[in-house]
């Protein structure tokens, strides 16, 4: 495909995705499949543009001083992609297959996009606005330079699976990748972002990652694990396990020993639960399924650790879902809530006297964050707060609260909250 055909592609994405408020996901996989034609590279770009479009929706249209899907595409391709606009130009004036010449307006807003130094926090940091509120709560006059963070490029990130292997031979394993050591979790490696018209590297093709040597996993979302301590020899309930991710970063850390038990209410999420655990590994994990009766009934007070990693709005992974900010609305915001009280609660009772709570959620937003904790220990006041980590290195990212916050801009990764929470009666 032509730069021209690229981009009135890209376009007509967006447009779909706004006009019938579809997943990013689906809207690509539909134009992949109708566009037969279209190769990896010309599917890498087009999927690279909308992503980049979407992290910056709003302050690509203020750039241009119009919110159409088109003026955010080209906009991008100047600010982002860096395209002189001659590029620019070239490819939106190809007769067979461009979007169409640029008007005067375009080309002189592509030559002297507008300051954005001059716009206000939800345009500079691309969020609604009805979420100024809570995320001034969080970040105080920082808000837009966090939620700017958020609208990056995400690296691939690994966890080095220490059943199976060391971070040296991980390493060695992903030379082809190029990985980094970024800090934070001792197992942790990093693939950094593509450039934005190019494919991720797939490091699920390397041989070592069929014998479970490595996992794909944020880092936040590893740190978040640690979180849990030192668990060898424990029991452990992990209640919302969803994909198994932080379940198999929790068996790696008890090194074998104890037991593991993986939950989720919804079965289908621990499909690949067993397979995983199979290739990571793992040898004391039970999956327990919700579709048989009373699964958990027999773990009742008796769990030194209650892992919960919570139902929530995904906030802290804009980067890797950009779409999913525009989609969400006050009432899933509420929802979600509702969601986070209701598993704590169900959590707490399978907690043994002296045992833990890890509460961790993917979210910045403080509403599901500090504010469920808060309501929490109200109604249970036999739990108390305890310090997310003693970690000199993750100290700096702890809340006054003592709780753990981390963000693209501060530490380098999704955003994350963990609360520690010690059942004290």
């Amino acid at each position: 495909m032509r730069d021209g055909g690229r981009l009135a592609a890209a376009i007509e994405i967006i447009e779909e995705i706004e006009a019938r408020h579809r997943p990013v996901r689906l809207a690509l996989k539909s134009w992949g499949e109708a566009a037969r034609y279209a190769g990896a590279k010309d599917r890498a770009w087009v999927s690279g543009l909308v992503l980049d479009v979407l992290r910056r929706r709003r302050s690509l249209g203020w750039r241009m001083n119009d919110d159409s899907p088109r003026a955010a595409a080209l906009a991008a391709l100047r600010v982002v992609w860096n395209w002189p606009v001659d590029r620019i130009a070239d490819a939106a004036a190809d007769e067979a297959h461009g979007p169409g010449a640029l008007s005067e307006a375009e080309r002189a807003a592509l030559d002297r996009p507008r300051d954005l130094a001059e716009a206000p926090p939800p345009v500079r940091g691309d969020y609604p606005d009805w979420l100024d509120a809570s995320l001034t709560r969080a970040f105080g006059d920082l808000r837009a330079e966090e939620a700017a963070a958020l609208a990056e490029r995400a690296p691939v990130d690994l966890r080095v699976n220490t059943l199976k292997t060391d971070p040296a031979r991980a390493q060695k394993a992903l030379a082809p990748f190029d990985p980094q050591i970024p800090g934070l979790s001792p197992n942790a490696l990093r693939v950094p972002a593509p450039e934005a018209a190019d494919r991720s590297g797939a490091v699920e093709a390397i041989p070592q990652f069929g014998k479970g040597w490595f996992e794909v996993q944020d880092l936040g979302s590893q740190v978040a694990a640690l979180a849990a301590g030192d668990v060898r020899g424990r029991q452990v309930l992990d209640l919302c396990a969803g994909g198994g991710g932080k379940t198999l970063a929790l068996a790696a850390a008890m090194a074998n020993t104890g037991q593991i038990y993986a939950y989720d209410s919804d079965a289908r999420r621990l499909t690949d639960t067993v397979r995983r655990g199979e290739r990571a590994g793992v040898r004391n994990l039970q999956v327990r399924t919700p579709l048989a009766k009373d699964a958990l009934k027999d773990l009742e007070g008796r769990m030194d650790l209650v892992f919960i990693d919570a139902p929530c709005t995904g906030s802290g992974s804009w980067r890797r879902h950009p779409d999913t900010k525009w989609r969400l609305t006050p009432e899933a915001l509420a929802k979600r809530q509702q969601d986070q009280d209701g598993v704590l609660d169900d959590g707490a009772r399978f907690v043994k006297p002296g045992g833990r709570i890890v509460y961790v959620t993917c979210s910045v937003l403080p509403e599901e964050d500090e504010d469920r904790v808060e309501a929490f220990l109200q109604r249970r006041p036999d739990f108390a707060r305890r310090p997310a980590t003693e970690d000199p290195m993750l100290r700096p990212f702890l809340t006054p609260l003592g709780d753990l916050r981390l963000t693209p801009r501060a530490s380098d990764t999704d955003g994350f909250y963990v609360a520690v929470l010690e059942q004290t009666t």
